[in-house]
């Protein structure tokens, strides 16, 4: 289960990802990626570049770093759903629908389908220079702090 903390994402000042922010506290996700996140005309967005240590052996995204980022995105597009509450995955599936190549960026959009209570449901889609390459569900469960 992945697990989101209530510290606050930390904004980055420079480079491509100026103005974009990340989850500095999660270490898989940070090594993983690092994955970014901003507001865009209104919707959540999660980005990252995709460089050769997310390929598999064919040269491809490996789809383990497809979901870890689905997963990145669940709590993006879900945030504002789950205010200052934790949050884990308990529910995260996905359908391959193309390759990610290096040096493409790599995008994910999407939308709460339900919230309001102690679970959220949310859809999206990842994309590779604009082009599907997975649609994914997921279902993050609010829990109390210990």
């Amino acid at each position: 289960m992945s697990e989101m903390t209530t510290r606050g994402p930390t904004l980055v000042t420079e480079g491509e990802w100026a103005g974009w922010s990340t989850w500095e506290h999660d270490a898989f996700e940070t090594r993983s990626g690092p994955f970014y996140m901003r507001e865009i005309d209104g919707e959540w967005v999660s980005a990252f570049r995709a460089e050769p240590q997310h390929m598999n052996g064919a040269g491809s995204m490996h789809g383990g770093c497809m979901m870890t980022f689905a997963d990145f995105a669940l709590f993006t597009i879900a945030h504002q759903e789950l205010g200052e509450n934790f949050g884990v995955t308990i529910n995260l599936s996905g359908d391959f629908l193309g390759g990610i190549s290096v040096g493409q960026l790599v995008e994910a959009r999407g939308e709460v389908t339900r919230g309001g209570g102690k679970t959220i449901f949310v859809r999206g889609m990842i994309t590779g220079d604009g082009k599907p390459a997975l649609s994914f569900t997921g279902i993050i469960r609010k829990i109390n702090r210990t």
